[in-house]
């Protein structure tokens, strides 16, 4: 297994945050060698700028945290956010789409992003505490097929995170052609082990200091 912090994408979502949170943030993951920091789109240049000259890395959250932005509105806060330093994007994937059956809007609503960033990083994030068992199959497949790098469980405000059996039905449907990332109610180093012995190769959590310090964090994310 790698070191636990190269799992953390150090996280920063919540709707008050300021540019001191995120200068903090991004201190944070430049100590404790984080892979990356999660932040909203508009916080891009700045943590690039904060991260400068190390290998902390910066990954931008798209039509967040509904996924029920247009097309065109995700690919252009994608083009902004890359322009600005954006090393990975986390996606929403659009939910009503999905409930609908209207699949290929799905996947053309996945695969328009990633065609604009074909060597960046490319999770999509399926909110699966709002999906059935076949709905999360379904948005896996979808998302796979549309070239995700990632399959991610929860932007963290849903009514749920991440849950070890969706995981499980993720990782089947991924097998070796994307990678899953966690996030969403992971406060402690046991529960983000669990989920990394599962095969998860990555955690989305604000509670990454506690994770690797062998602490328990209040935080819902």
């Amino acid at each position: 297994m790698k070191p636990l912090n190269t799992y953390i994408d150090h996280t920063l979502l919540k709707p008050t945050a300021t540019n001191l949170d995120i200068i903090e943030l991004c201190k944070e993951a430049i100590a404790h060698e984080f892979f990356s920091v999660c932040v909203n789109s508009c916080y891009v240049s700045l943590a690039k700028e904060q991260l400068k000259n190390t290998n902390v890395k910066v990954c931008s959250v798209i039509g967040f945290p509904l996924g029920a932005a247009s097309t065109q509105a995700k690919v252009d806060e994608a083009k902004t956010a890359l322009s600005h330093g954006a090393d990975e994007i986390d996606m929403v994937i659009n939910l009503g789409f999905l409930k609908s059956k209207d699949f290929d809007a799905v996947w053309q609503d996945i695969e328009a992003v990633k065609k604009i960033m074909p060597k960046n990083v490319l999770k999509v994030i399926l909110e699966t505490c709002y999906l059935d068992h076949l709905e999360i199959i379904k948005a896996s497949e979808l998302a796979v097929q549309s070239g995700a790098d990632f399959i991610k469980t929860s932007t963290g405000f849903g009514s749920g995170g991440a849950t070890m059996n969706d995981v499980k039905l993720m990782k089947s449907v991924a097998k070796n052609t994307a990678k899953i990332k966690a996030s969403g109610g992971i406060r402690d180093k046991k529960t983000a082990l669990e989920y990394i012995n599962l095969g998860v190769e990555r955690l989305g959590t604000s509670s990454g200091i506690a994770i690797v310090t062998d602490k328990t964090s209040n935080s819902n994310y």
